[in-house]
């Protein structure tokens, strides 16, 4: 089963085993839904957590003194795919848009695949790599977006003049 990353260990906490989390799944309450998580390619039961401005803290069974909380840093966090929370319609995890092929909707022609998706702010934005091999941003909003398929394993786009510069 594929295990996917939702966080790292920066640092312990305190003396007491704690270990502080930098959140990856932009959900930091999703540790409160979970009842164990795996550190690298172990499983640890989740026995408390509490939050210190925008991080995670996580108590981890196992974990007694700041010597073992100490050798969690730099260590990742993954959760198995069962343990995915189900998103709303249209709504999508990153994981699952990269590598679509990205389809020019009005020349009903492929431009490229999605590379990555950047949150900045209030919007998504695909970052697509063309054919030329430059990248193109396309803001992930109604006017541009119009349509998703992950089976079929592609996103149609509508664009405007000058949001993609494919010359060399």
């Amino acid at each position: 089963m594929e295990k996917i990353k939702i966080g790292r260990i920066v640092n312990a906490v305190a003396l007491r085993g704690e270990v502080k989390v930098y959140n990856y799944s932009g959900y930091r309450e999703r540790y409160e839904e979970l009842k164990q998580i795996f550190v690298e390619d172990k499983e640890y039961e989740i026995e408390k957590v509490r939050y210190q401005q925008h991080m995670v803290i996580l108590k981890l069974t196992g974990i007694d003194d700041r010597n073992a909380a100490e050798a969690m840093k730099n260590k990742d966090i993954f959760i198995t795919e069962d343990d995915l929370l189900e998103l709303p319609e249209d709504t999508f995890y990153i994981r699952d848009l990269i590598g679509l092929s990205v389809i020019d909707i009005e020349e009903d022609k492929t431009i490229g695949k999605i590379k990555d998706v950047l949150q900045p702010s209030s919007q998504d934005i695909y970052v697509v790599k063309l054919a030329s091999g430059r990248d193109a941003m396309i803001p992930v909003v109604s006017e541009f977006v119009k349509e998703v398929s992950l089976e079929e394993g592609y996103v149609k786009v509508r664009l405007i003049e000058g949001m993609i510069d494919d010359e060399n």
